[in-house]
C-alpha cells in the first residue's frame, strides 16, 4: 500500500509524477487509490507545514491497473495561510481524475464538533474477514486478505446480501489499517481518502434493499468531496457514520462523518455515484 502511494517524480519541474496501481479484481483502478495518489502529488508541491484540509474531485474515466498513472499538479495559489492545487491523473493521455485540493498552515480558531453516535466497540463487531475470509472467490480474497484495511460493519454488512438500514436510514462502519503507519499527516489523510471510497455508496444500496451481489448491479464513483477537520490516524480505529440523503436518475449520494476512537470528529465526506440496476 505505502509503495503505491509513494508517487515517483517525473521530469525536472517538480510538478509531474508517475504512480502505479494495486492489483484489483476486474482490472479497474480503485478510485480511492488514484484520489489518494493525486493528493500525495499535490502535497509534494506545497510549502512545508501545510496540510490538506479539503478536496473536490471528479472521476472521469475508469483506469486500467496495468497502465502507469501520470500525475500533473498545477499551482493555483500560495497565500499567507492557504495553498490551492489542481491535480490531474491520466493514462495514455486520457484524464481519469481531476481534483482540486486546498492546504492550510496550522492555526488557532473556534472549536466546535458534533458528538459521535453510540455504537458497539470495534472489537465487538464482525469483520469482513469473519464474514468472507473462508470464501474462495477473487473479490472476497481481495477485501479480506489483500486489502490494507480491516473493515467492520455495525449491524451487518451488505457484502453477501441485503441488510436493513438503521432507523435513521444509515450505517456505521469501523475501519483501520491492518499495520501501523509512520507519523505523516499527509499520508494518513490521503489513506483516509483511499479507505472511504470502498464504502461511500453503501448507504444508497442499503436503503434501497440491495447488496453488492444484487444481479446486474452497476456502481461507479462520479465525484468526491472531503474535508479534514483535525489530525487523523488511519492505523487506529475510525468510525464512519453514514447516510444517503437522496438517490435519483441513476445516481445516489453518500454522506459520511468520520470520528476517531475518542469520539472526535476528524473528517466529513460526500460522494455521488452512478447506481444502476436492471429494469
Amino acid at each position: 500500500m505505502l509503495a503505491v502511494l509513494d508517487v515517483s517524480p517525473a521530469g525536472e519541474r517538480g510538478t509531474e509524477f508517475t504512480a502505479h496501481s494495486l492489483p484489483k479484481p476486474g482490472g479497474r483502478v480503485f478510485g480511492g487509490q488514484v484520489i489518494a495518489q493525486a493528493l500525495i502529488a499535490a502535497g509534494r508541491t506545497v510549502p512545508e507545514g501545510r496540510l490538506p484540509h479539503s478536496l473536490h474531485g471528479y472521476f472521469l474515466r475508469p483506469g486500467d491497473v496495468a497502465t502507469p498513472i501520470d500525475l500533473s499538479v498545477e499551482t493555483l495559489r500560495d497565500g499567507r495561510s492557504f495553498s490551492a492545487r489542481r491535480s490531474h491523473a491520466a493514462q495514455d493521455g486520457n484524464a481519469i481524475l481531476s481534483m482540486i485540493a486546498s492546504f492550510q498552515e496550522r492555526q488557532e480558531g473556534i472549536e466546535l464538533t458534533e458528538p459521535m453516535p453510540e455504537v458497539p466497540a470495534p472489537e465487538d463487531v464482525e469483520s469482513a474477514m469473519d464474514r468472507m475470509g473462508h470464501m474462495d472467490h477473487p473479490v472476497a480474497r481481495f477485501w479480506t486478505h489483500e486489502s490494507a484495511f480491516d473493515v467492520r460493519h455495525v449491524g451487518g454488512s451488505i457484502y453477501l446480501g441485503p441488510e436493513p438500514a438503521n432507523a435513521d436510514g444509515g450505517q456505521q462502519v469501523w475501519m483501520r489499517t491492518r499495520a501501523p503507519l509512520p507519523d505523516d499527516q499527509v499520508l494518513h489523510r490521503a489513506l483516509l481518502a483511499h479507505a472511504c471510497d470502498q464504502i461511500m455508496l453503501e448507504p444508497v444500496l442499503r436503503r434501497a434493499g440491495l447488496s453488492w451481489l444484487t444481479p446486474g448491479l452497476s456502481v461507479s464513483s462520479l465525484d468526491h468531496a472531503m474535508w479534514w477537520h483535525r489530525d487523523v490516524r488511519v492505523d487506529d480505529w475510525l468510525l464512519f457514520d453514514q447516510r444517503s440523503p437522496s438517490a435519483q436518475g441513476g445516481r445516489g449520494l453518500g454522506a459520511t462523518r468520520v470520528f476517531d476512537r475518542d469520539g472526535v470528529l476528524v473528517a466529513s465526506i460526500a460522494q455521488e455515484g452512478m447506481v444502476r440496476i436492471p429494469d
